[in-house]
């Protein structure tokens, strides 16, 4: 049942979108695009050839496919003239490099990301096995209002698809609608194709009207209603496009919590569909987890974290922080209000700590950087602790430059390190330092200036304050005491 051809039709502008800057196809939902969720959707069949028909913005459409499958081959319909004319584009494009649809030709379009696999491999199954020449995609939907109605014969064969405005009031009642994705015999499409005319108030070629003409020349036109009418459901604006992600994160949450993890607030959990997670995760409230981010066994995220193509380890806690391209070891705990950039490794038992931020910053197992510090740029060794307030000093106004700290090295608070500096294991540094030549194994790293008081500085200099009061009145307790 493997389809000879997939062909997913994107070539519409989606003026409804209201963008100056992207076509309809290429806005993101959940990690992907609407067009990239067609594409996905699509590949679960294991088409012989996955066409996608661009045109408005093609540029950019062909650029992005590239990016997300490239085994995609872009068809340009110059111009978008109907359905029926962008899927007869695609195939005398891949008849002109010789390739023979002989089989079956999926119909699927660049606007309906809620689409699933699942349900494509089910609309093939029913084509195959009823040996239709067509078999559309359908859905029974609550309110009908506005779509095609399916109209069925007595041996459940499709007559007709009357659109709403044409429909009789019998026809209105009607609750199943034509989704606009379809199963074709390949040969019979293309003969069906040549048919189609374009005497409409438009001057489109219409796929639907295929049907008609394969129905008219004897050949039976088969209908599969979708288990979830929600996956034909398109995107036309921005509305829509809001309504669509937030029926896909209700399906990504559903789907972690039957794998083992607890969501404790999903209508404030959101989740790409890239993400992967282990049992006994548990994710907080106000929690976004993007790309390519995994959620190790019993690690705990959130509450308030942003994570985007993050690895965070089995056992892990990161509460208010945000990362991208972190690794988060196992057992390691991060935040609150930490920000760890691309580059950071934490280690098994690492810690990362309030208002610490990170970037190309590889910390050893069971370090800590646990407040107020910049680490940019730097290697820390295991067990080794960070002073409050330190910051690795990484860039010289043209190059950036790498700090070493060893293991089990423990320096001071508002600490200096400028680049390139080693620190050796075991080695301390005295707090107010500012560290710029390397520090021996073991030794004490110390710059601070000696320390001189000027008394009665205050009261002199700064008469009538209430500081100058609050010296004097401590003079005068000295002196009777």
């Amino acid at each position: 049942m493997t389809p000879t051809a997939v062909i997913v039709l994107a070539a519409g502008e989606g003026t409804r979108m209201k963008s100056a800057v992207l076509p309809k196809v290429l806005h993101p939902l959940c990690g992907r695009t609407l067009v990239g969720h067609a594409v996905a959707a699509g590949r679960e069949l294991a088409p012989e050839q996955l066409v996608v028909v661009v045109g408005h913005m093609r540029d950019k459409v062909t650029a992005h496919l590239a990016e997300v499958d490239p085994g995609v081959r872009a068809v340009v319909q110059e111009e978008q003239k109907g359905t029926g004319n962008a899927v007869r584009v695609a195939l005398e494009a891949l008849g002109a490099e010789g390739i023979a649809l002989d089989g079956t030709v999926v119909v699927t379009t660049g606007d309906t990301p809620l689409l699933t696999g699942a349900t494509l491999q089910a609309l093939v199954a029913a084509h195959a096995q009823d040996g239709n020449a067509v078999t559309v995609l359908t859905a029974e939907v609550p309110d009908a209002t506005g779509y095609g109605r399916i109209i069925r014969g007595a041996d459940n064969a499709v007559q007709a698809i009357v659109e709403h405005k044409d429909a009789s009031d019998e026809q209105r009642a009607v609750r199943e609608i034509n989704s606009g994705v379809f199963a074709f015999d390949g040969k019979l499409l293309a003969q069906g194709l040549a048919e189609v005319r374009t005497d409409n108030s438009q001057g489109e070629e219409y796929l639907t009207d295929v049907l008609g003409i394969l129905r008219e020349a004897g050949h039976r036109v088969g209908a599969v209603v979708a288990a979830d009418y929600r996956d034909i459901l398109g995107i036309n604006d921005r509305v829509q496009l809001a309504e669509a992600r937030r029926i896909m994160n209700d399906r990504l949450l559903d789907a972690a919590m039957r794998a083992g993890v607890t969501v404790v607030d999903p209508a404030t959990t959101w989740l790409d569909v890239q993400v992967g997670y282990e049992r006994d995760a548990v994710i907080h409230p106000n929690t976004q987890l993007h790309g390519a981010t995994s959620v190790g066994e019993g690690a705990e995220v959130g509450p308030n974290c942003t994570l985007r193509d993050t690895e965070i380890g089995a056992g892990a806690v990161v509460i208010n922080a945000t990362a991208e391209r972190a690794v988060i070891g196992a057992g390691a705990n991060v935040g609150p209000y930490a920000y760890l950039r691309p580059g950071t490794v934490l280690g098994a038992k690492a810690k990362a700590g309030t208002y610490v931020e990170m970037k190309n910053a590889v910390v050893g197992d069971g370090a800590k950087v646990p407040h107020l510090s910049y680490v940019g740029d730097a290697t820390i060794g295991e067990g080794t602790n960070i002073g409050a307030a330190s910051v690795f000093v990484n860039y010289d106004g043209v190059n950036k430059h790498r700090t070493t700290i060893g293991a089990h090295c423990r320096t001071g608070s508002d600490n200096m390190f400028v680049a390139p500096v080693t620190v050796g294991d075991g080695a301390y540094t005295a707090a107010g330092s500012v560290i710029y030549q390397d520090v021996p194994a073991g030794a004490l790293g110390v710059t601070r200036p000696q320390q001189r008081n000027i008394e009665g500085w205050v009261e002199r200099k700064r008469p009538g304050t209430a500081s100058a009061q609050a010296a004097a009145a401590a003079k005068a307790a000295a002196e009777e005491a």
